[in-house]
């Protein structure tokens, strides 16, 4: 018998235990671990953050489908881990022997690397559902009182879409309510131009983004360092390709959501040979870490480098679709160990996104995500907005189900025509 560890119950964590539940043998013992005792879709956490949806809309328990399927769950965080000793520390003393260890934590929020930043500050996040939820009780209060926003992504980041996202949300909820001429809305973002996403743009994303924008008259900074927020105030410093600060902007904004640079959880940071230096978790070709190949990483958790060096730092995002293609390249090649034989299964290092924005939306389609690509796909449309709504609802149908279909190929795919991606 081998007792297989995931760390985390996010879109990762939950869609890997079930296929490794599924991959494993009868006798085999499958544990996910999480600070968190329930699942969250986490990209509904725009809306949530305008009221358009609850807490208990994007949320389920997580232990009672994952005991449906025969997959024991403890609801206690992970202190630190010891891939030396196939060792996993909770923050309650307990201590968890593992034969092999899967990483799907998501990322830490490195709010604390802008001073001012994040919900202990002056900003709010949509990072999380507890954040989203905070920050639609804001938004409530906001709206009583309007006055300018601000809103993005600081340096380092490396998840644009939902920072364009509630940005157009925002712009679709105060149009609604008839008060959007009270609210001026400025974009800050470390990307050198809109619709680079992280990515080096996606197609016509540039064209189409800042056409978007200035249709809903939403003001931009890009190459932007935000250098610190105090109550009201945020300070950011704009620079030039050459990296060089050309102005200095003090924003005033009565709401501000800015999303925060990304590192490894402390549970594992400055492990040698297990993380980045910021924390990330370091994988080969088949998700196993070089230097403790028990060890495997999916989600946002893993190390993956920029897609290019940008004048202000931004990251590489992880979508979805990516996340499901490392669970099931995992689960496989886990499998393959336990039958003794040498793991095969890569994931496809592609990007599929759907963005909301409020009445109408965008895709994307980037096949490899990191350029030069065989595809290149961007368009917008209303029929966007509708499809991450059915998706919404798609997706946590399956996650009661306890479903091991490739969730994002069977549903975004066959909407875009397309029957799979090499």
């Amino acid at each position: 018998m081998a007792h297989i560890i995931i760390l985390g119950a996010g879109v990762g964590g939950m869609t890997m235990a079930y296929e490794m539940r599924e991959q494993a043998r009868a006798e085999d013992k499958v544990t996910v671990i999480s600070n968190n005792s329930y699942f969250q879709f986490t990209p509904s956490n725009p809306w949530v953050g305008v009221n358009w949806r609850k807490r208990d809309d994007v949320t389920i328990p997580a232990a009672p489908y994952l005991n449906k399927k025969n997959i024991d769950f403890i609801g206690v965080g992970a202190a630190r881990v010891h891939p030396e000793r196939n060792q996993v520390e909770l923050t309650d003393g307990q201590v968890m022997d593992y034969d092999f260890l899967v990483i799907a934590t998501g990322p830490k929020l490195a709010f604390d690397e802008v001073p001012g930043l994040g919900p202990e500050g002056h900003t709010q996040s949509v990072c999380t559902v507890d954040h989203a939820v905070n920050s639609g009780r804001a938004w409530d209060g906001f709206v009583k009182n309007p006055g300018p926003i601000v809103v993005g992504a600081v340096q380092g980041a490396s998840c644009y879409g939902p920072a364009y996202e509630f940005a157009m949300i925002m712009d679709t909820d105060l149009r609604r309510r008839k008060i959007r001429d009270r609210v001026p809305m400025t974009y800050v973002t470390a990307e050198p131009y809109i619709g680079h996403l992280g990515l080096g743009g996606v197609g016509d994303s540039k064209g189409m983004l800042e056409s978007a924008m200035r249709e809903r008259h939403i003001k931009w900074i890009c190459n932007a360092k935000v250098t610190k927020v105090e109550a009201g105030k945020m300070f950011v410093a704009e620079h030039n390709d050459k990296g060089e600060v050309i102005k200095e902007h003090e924003l005033p904004f009565a709401y501000s959501m800015m999303l925060p640079a990304f590192k490894g959880i402390d549970a594992v940071f400055g492990i040698e040979g297990l993380t980045n230096p910021r924390g990330f978790i370091a994988i080969d070709a088949f998700q196993r870490n070089p230097k403790f190949p028990n060890v495997y990483g999916v989600g946002v958790c893993v190390a993956i480098p920029p897609v290019e060096a940008t004048p202000v730092p931004t990251g590489t995002p992880k979508t979805g679709y990516m996340i499901e293609s490392m669970v099931t390249a995992t689960s496989h090649n886990i499998r393959a160990v336990l039958d003794g034989r040498e793991p095969v299964e890569k994931a496809t290092w592609n990007a599929i996104c759907l963005a909301d924005f409020g009445d109408t939306g965008a895709a994307f389609v980037a096949l490899p995500q990191i350029p030069p690509r065989n595809v290149n796909w961007f368009k917008e449309g209303k029929w966007v907005h509708l499809a991450k709504v059915g998706f919404e609802k798609y997706f946590m149908r399956k996650m009661k189900k306890g479903s091991t279909e490739p969730l994002y190929e069977k549903y975004v795919l066959s909407l875009l025509g397309v029957k799979k991606l090499k």
